[in-house]
């Protein structure tokens, strides 16, 4: 289950023109679209999240294919907690984000 902190959104650390986020930002922002609230991402999960956050479609089916491959170290199909790192590497390099 993905860990946040409680409390607000420090609005300084999230510049939405260079898409800079901190690392609590970025699991919250996750979290949104956790549909059946057990606390982890699944690939559909992850694309919606990936559409809604860079306005694209047609391949983002594919790419969340390889975030979930990517961040996936247990092969359960979801990423967890423990696996969050890799999926902030993953939007780091692929997706160009800014989580500081």
């Amino acid at each position: 289950m993905f860990n946040t902190v409680d409390g607000a959104v420090d609005s300084k650390s999230l510049a939405v023109d260079n898409k800079e986020m901190t690392l609590e930002q970025f699991k919250q922002r996750l979290m949104k679209y956790d549909k059946n609230k057990n606390g982890q991402i699944s690939n559909d999960e992850l694309h919606k999240a990936f559409c809604d956050a860079k306005g694209e479609s047609w391949f983002k089916n594919r790419k969340c294919r390889h975030a979930i491959r990517e961040a996936d170290r247990n092969g359960n199909g979801v990423v967890d907690d423990d696996e969050i790192i890799y999926l902030v590497n993953f939007a780091r390099e692929k997706l160009g984000l800014k989580i500081v």
